[in-house]
């Protein structure tokens, strides 16, 4: 049964009454991100790799570039473009075959935040204007999953951005004029100009929790993702389920997703160092 999470009566009731008195069911708080490693660089032949673990949730992801034509209408800007694969083996929910509705989702909420935000600068893509330029590829594949994969996702991506090094190049010219691009064998870094982070919450009956679990998905009545800027800027949202929230109940998340994306993103930015070691949240 694809993309569905069914949870037992008696797992939902124990889930529900947890949480009514303030506790979750691996004894975080309400507002707390599970443990997440970040490393860097573990796809050796991608132009930048990274795989992200939030609890048991894993995602790998892969940054590929290759040289082709503008969009018509944005001559001098690059292509980013994103892709979300659910592997059968992450989850008995999974099936193969054509992307399913929440890869679909997955890749579209990735991409917003990555594209809203003007992380990737699409200017330095321009490889001869109005001709070539480079065509981004982020490939995300689902590993493992127990929930909040739209973090997971997001955290991975853009890790795998940020570790991306492109390949130097220089114009050569033939004699009837016409330019071609000579690929050289040294790099340089993918430039970004903002590093996007999303939160994401579940509402359970009147609850609001972070980071859900795979069994607390199974029963929240809504959620809700946010991804910011560095600048404190939201960049990108989306709303899941049938649930409702109050705004009261978005201002403070809101305020949540700012304070918890601050602090994923300053341990992201420490993957960047020469000698950085893969990084973990503590619990």
């Amino acid at each position: 049964m694809a993309d569905t999470n069914l949870i037992s009566l008696v797992e939902k009731e124990h889930i529900q009454s947890l949480l009514d008195h303030g506790k979750r069911t691996d004894g975080r708080v309400f507002d707390e991100f599970r443990k997440i490693t970040i490393i860097p660089g573990y796809v050796p032949k991608a132009e930048g790799s990274a795989i992200v673990k939030i609890g048991r949730t894993k995602v790998i992801a892969g940054v590929k570039a290759q040289i082709g034509s503008p969009f018509p209408d944005t001559p001098d800007s690059g292509v980013v473009t994103t892709t979300v694969e659910l592997v059968p083996i992450a989850s008995p929910i999974f099936e193969s075959g054509p992307p399913r509705a929440k890869a679909i989702e997955l890749a579209r909420v990735t991409d917003r935040a990555i594209r809203e935000s003007k992380c990737v600068n699409n200017d330095s893509l321009v490889i001869i204007s109005g001709k070539k330029v480079w065509i981004i590829f982020i490939d995300l594949y689902v590993l493992d999953h127990d929930g909040n994969l739209f973090d997971a996702c997001n955290i991975a991506a853009v890790a795998a951005l940020m570790n991306a090094q492109l390949p130097d190049f220089k114009i050569v010219t033939d004699e009837e004029g016409n330019e071609d691009v000579e690929l050289l064998e040294t790099t340089h870094p993918l430039k970004l100009d903002y590093i996007p982070v999303s939160c994401t919450f579940g509402k359970i009956g009147k609850h609001i929790i972070v980071d859900p679990v795979l069994k607390e998905e199974g029963i929240e009545d809504a959620r809700i993702t946010f991804a910011f800027r560095d600048d404190g800027k939201i960049c990108a949202t989306q709303k899941g389920e049938n649930g409702t929230f109050t705004v009261e109940e978005l201002k403070k998340s809101i305020d949540i997703a700012s304070e918890r994306t601050k602090e994923i993103r300053s341990n992201l930015d420490k993957i960047t160092d020469a000698n950085a070691y893969p990084w973990s949240e503590e619990t």
